[in-house]
């Protein structure tokens, strides 16, 4: 799928031929820097643009198919109710805009109440409510409808940690009832831990999609990187200063501090201590770093998200 737009007289692509797919029951995040199209994708899949190319199927039809439009739901990344009104107020507004109706939207009211953990501020203005109250009566808007497929655009910006917790337990009691959910998000750490596989975006392309381990295969292998803090600095010269069979290890120049990589820790770090020990060097502290989704991103784009 591709889409331009016009910008001080010239085309600026946003996409440049995105393909991907979105599982059944599957959490997928959608990760890139700014400037990637990843809000442009979500107006694309939502029907608010259209691509210049390339098609969009939901459940194996046309997005624009009436018969599949109220199996998408969708939250944006602006809060989207209306501050003037209570919680019970916006729920049935939304739930009305999405077609329900009598004794099934009294039924989702109630149950947007006790999923947003809000049953007690039923009857409070939402503009007095802070920001991850906010987002929760937002998200509980997006899915009265019970859709097949949510997508969210940054559901957690600008929301305390514990705010964000309690949003991902509401997504995953909408997953757990067989709901896709195709996420954008700042926070590398969601789409690691809260997602089953990721899409890294880029200069409006894919450039790398999977599981967070098959991403670390792919790109910086399974290594964990080694730090230890000795009680002195390392003596000698060279870019291995202690010689360690299996192992090259690296020294900070004037610093008590030597890295290197492990595949198997267990086995080693031992070596490791045994030849520090060896050399008569006392070992102050030792940190063993994981690959993370931060690593990958960067190997990847080349530059932090938020760049």
């Amino acid at each position: 799928m591709k889409k331009s737009y016009w910008r001080g007289g010239k085309e600026q692509a946003a996409l440049r031929g995105i393909s991907f797919e979105l599982r059944r029951g599957e959490r997928l995040a959608y990760l890139g820097p700014n400037g990637a199209g990843k809000t442009t994708m979500i107006r694309c899949l939502s029907g608010r643009a259209k691509p210049d190319s390339g098609s969009i199927q939901l459940l194996g039809e046309p997005i624009d198919a009436t018969s599949v439009r109220d199996s998408l739901g969708l939250v944006p990344q602006e809060i989207a109710i209306y501050e003037d009104l209570t919680t019970t107020e916006n729920l049935a507004a939304f739930g009305r805009f999405h077609g329900l109706r009598g004794r099934r939207l009294k039924e989702k009211i109630q149950w947007g109440l006790q999923w947003t953990g809000l049953a007690d501020r039923a009857h409070d203005l939402v503009g007095t409510f802070s920001g991850g109250m906010k987002r929760r009566v937002n998200l509980a808007c997006g899915v009265l409808h019970e859709p097949d497929v949510l997508l969210l655009d940054e559901p957690t910006v600008g929301v305390d940690p514990q705010s964000r917790q309690r949003i991902f337990a509401m997504l995953a009691e909408l997953n757990a009832d067989g709901t896709s959910v195709l996420l954008t998000t700042h926070h590398l750490d969601e789409a690691e831990t809260q997602c089953d596989r990721i899409v890294i975006v880029d200069h409006g392309e894919v450039i790398a999609t999977g599981t967070f381990e098959e991403l670390v295969r792919q790109t910086i292998g399974g290594d964990r990187e080694v730090t230890v803090r000795l009680d002195q600095p390392l003596r000698g010269h060279g870019n291995e200063p202690l010689a360690v069979t299996g192992l090259q290890v690296t020294a900070r120049p004037g610093e008590p501090v030597v890295t290197t990589k492990m595949r198997e820790v267990a086995k080693g770090l031992p070596r490791l201590m045994d030849a520090l020990s060896e050399a008569e060097y006392g070992v102050l502290d030792v940190e063993v770093q994981s690959p993370s989704l931060h690593h990958v991103f960067l190997h990847l784009t080349g530059h932090a998200l938020r760049d």
